[in-house]
């Protein structure tokens, strides 16, 4: 399993509009496995792959039967959830305005990136209000609102002003780990789906495998403020099938009740039924199923009570198509400890390989 590329992909910096370093790593990363790789307007990666004859066989730009060949589109987000630099005050400290959704609770005493076009400064985020020796009880016991919070560089005012602008970003500041069978980070939302985006097809090219369909991964921008790069890239590819590669809630740690659990780790992927932005299609979510089952791919199925993703763009662009999610249970969603299983992961590339080496 290739760590070291997910370690690189959760630790660069790329909030929603902001994706550029994440765009630029990738299209290193998958130089030579794509017949065409391009971004369009909205900053999105759309890498292409023409069908495959084979092993020893021609390669073809058409699938084996006559006619247009089965577009199969992988949607992979690529914004992590940060900040825009909002304000920056007389006294140098750097006021916020969040890009994507965030529990105010996960953000006391972070260490953060401030990254500018004059290079990155360490900071650190705090909301204001008194410390804990000269507050008062009731003042302990409010959570403040992530409007609350600021960042401090440790620069007199004049230096800030001079390297920080509006419009800058900001990411936590935390390094990816291995632990035990874990893999923790921030930014496995949604760098967990960029890896399986290069590794599932990495996969199918080393097997030498056929694939009469013609892949097309997106690499999107901007999923956390409303899907908006998967919306444009599957208006303009039009794909016959979706799949939304995502993470989801692993709720199964103490406090949550057994039924909103979601997945479980180390049961495999999860293939995911419904959201509030999609449904999947039945017969694709059968269609996986067989396959898993026929290869013995670990997987469990998942609901999502609230919450959308990629898929649900690709379902309903252009006349529409068939989609289906495939996720990764991601415990502590939206924090700096954001933790996946190992046997998941390998489980999520498995069969998005498998599917793409099936579909006719």
């Amino acid at each position: 399993m290739n760590v070291d590329l997910l370690k690189r992909l959760c630790e660069t910096p790329g909030i929603p509009g902001r994706e550029e370093r994440v765009r630029a790593l990738i299209q290193k990363e998958v130089e030579g496995l794509f017949d065409e790789v391009v971004t369009d307007p909205m900053g999105s990666l759309i890498c292409r792959r023409h069908p495959r004859a084979g092993a020893g066989k021609k390669k073809t730009g058409r699938a084996a039967s006559s006619g247009k060949p089965t577009k199969v589109m992988l949607l992979c987000h690529m914004d992590e959830i940060g900040f825009h630099v909002y304000q920056i005050d007389e006294k140098g400290f750097i006021w916020i305005d969040p890009a994507g959704g965030f529990d105010p609770r996960n953000l006391f005493s972070r260490r953060v990136l401030v990254c500018t076009d004059h290079g990155d400064f360490h900071g650190v985020m705090n909301p204001g209000g008194r410390p804990i020796h000269i507050s008062s009880p009731e003042e302990r016991a409010k959570v403040p609102e992530v409007k609350d919070f600021f960042v401090d560089i440790g620069m007199p005012a004049a230096k800030v002003q001079k390297n920080v602008q509006v419009g800058d970003f900001i990411v936590m500041d935390e390094p990816f780990r291995e632990m035990g069978e874990k893999l923790v980070s921030k930014a496995m939302d949604n760098r967990v789906a960029c890896w399986l985006g290069i590794e599932a097809v990495r996969a199918l090219d080393k097997s030498k495998a056929a694939h009469t369909c013609e892949i097309v991964v997106a690499f999107t921008t901007q999923e956390e403020v409303g899907l908006r790069g998967a919306k444009t890239a599957a208006f303009g590819e039009k794909p016959d099938i979706g799949f939304g590669i995502d993470v989801t809630l692993a709720c199964d740690t103490p406090g949550v009740p057994a039924h909103e659990t979601v997945t479980n780790h180390g049961k495999g992927f999860a293939l995911h039924i419904k959201d509030s932005s999609f449904i999947s299609d039945k017969a694709l979510v059968d269609h996986v199923e067989k396959v898993a089952k026929s290869r013995k791919i670990p997987y469990q199925r998942s609901i999502l009570a609230r919450g959308g993703q990629d898929g649900a763009a690709a379902q309903q662009a252009a006349a529409g198509a068939r989609a289906v999610g495939i996720t990764v249970g991601t415990r502590y969603i939206h924090t700096v400890t954001e933790m996946i299983d190992r046997k998941d992961l390998k489980a999520a590339c498995d069969i998005l390989a498998a599917m793409l080496a099936d579909i006719r």
